[in-house]
Parts: structure tokens; sequence; C-alpha cells
């Protein structure tokens, strides 16, 4: 397994924002929406036609990878860094991925049914899975497992309150994904429940 994984993470998510012009050429970001679109971008596909008519599968997790702005971009792209380098050398390469790609289907599918077809993407619900995952983890050790500040912790959880309450939109932060935060925590969560099983402690 390679060295690093977050890097790659990143390293795509870098090249697809560039190739599609942070979310504004259709013919790049056509094939990485959560539902399929047509040419012109002007129609959008249900689940079912996507999913199971057409196979697209890879499109549970493909919206992880487009960004809609610079700072969208450089913003979460800094949390995978600071975030996936504390959790592949505490508890390794495998477990990291398996928060991405659960966290990832999980915030997607959440945001979709929620909302409906839409143009959604983002790190974001990503970082909140690993943070709800660094969060459980780190109230059972004995030690500061992470050597992340709780006030990290508390300002997720208000961040995410107020997307709901629609503050964020006020104070030009654009359209959050909301659903997608919330299902990309929720996972996190449950996933490091499941996790603490198969370790047999916490240092």
């Amino acid at each position: 397994m390679s060295k690093n994984l977050y890097i790659p993470l990143i390293l795509i998510a870098v090249a697809i924002s560039i190739l599609s012009n942070f979310g504004s050429t259709i013919d790049v970001i056509k094939h990485l929406t959560f539902t399929k679109i047509t040419d012109d971008g002007l129609y959008w596909t249900n689940f079912h036609y996507t999913y199971v008519e057409e196979n697209q599968w890879w499109r549970l997790l493909s919206p992880i990878f487009m960004h809609f702005s610079l700072a969208h971009l450089a913003f979460n792209c800094l949390w995978i860094y600071v975030l996936g380098e504390k959790i592949e050398i505490v508890d390794g390469k495998k477990a990291f991925i398996l928060i991405v790609i659960i966290s990832s289907i999980s915030s997607n599918l959440l945001q979709y049914y929620s909302q409906g077809p839409h143009l959604f993407g983002g790190l974001s619900g990503v970082i909140y899975g690993l943070l709800g995952f660094c969060l459980i983890i780190e109230m059972e050790s004995k030690n500061d497992r992470y050597g992340l500040p709780p006030a990290l912790y508390l300002f997720m959880i208000i961040w995410l309150v107020l997307g709901f309450m629609g503050i964020l939109d006020l104070f030009g932060f654009g359209k959050v994904a909301n659903f997608a935060h919330l299902g990309g925590l929720v996972s996190g969560v449950m996933f490091a429940m499941i996790y603490k099983y198969f370790i047999k402690r916490l240092d």
C-alpha cells in the first residue's frame, strides 16, 4: 500500500478542480456528479437510472473531488492533510481509507436523498467523517491520541448547526452541503464505534 494515502487524495482533488475550472466545465464534471447529467448539463437523471441502468457506481465517491472555489479547495485539502496524517500514523492507512470511503458514500447519499438531484461536491463530508472518528476514539483514549484541540470538535458542531440555520449563506459562504456534512459526521462516529471492537486497547 502506498505511503501517505491522503496525498494522492489531495492531488486528485486539486487536479479535478483545475481541469473543471472549479466546477464550471460541464465536459469534466458530467463524469463526476452523483447522478448523471446530460451533456449540456440541463437535465439530471435519478439514482435508479445512474446506478442500476447505467452501472456508474464510481459516482458514489467521485463528487468528493469536485470543488467550486479556490477557498473551498484550499480549506478542505488543508484539513485532509492535517487529519489524514494523524490518522494514518496512529491508526494506519487501512483505517484512514475505510473512513474516507464510508464517509464519502454516506455524505453523498444523504445529500442526494435530502435535496434531490443537484450539483454538490467537496471533501468536507470526508473531513466531518474523520473528525467524528477522532472524537469517538479520543474520548476513550488515555492520552492525547491525535493532538487535536477539544475546541476543534466544538467548532465542527457549531459550524454544522450554523449551516443548517442558513447563517453561513448570509455571511457569503455560498451554498453549503449541510446534509453531506451530517452524513459524514454520523458515518465517522458509527465507524469509530465499530472500529473500537477490532482493536485490543487504546493507548
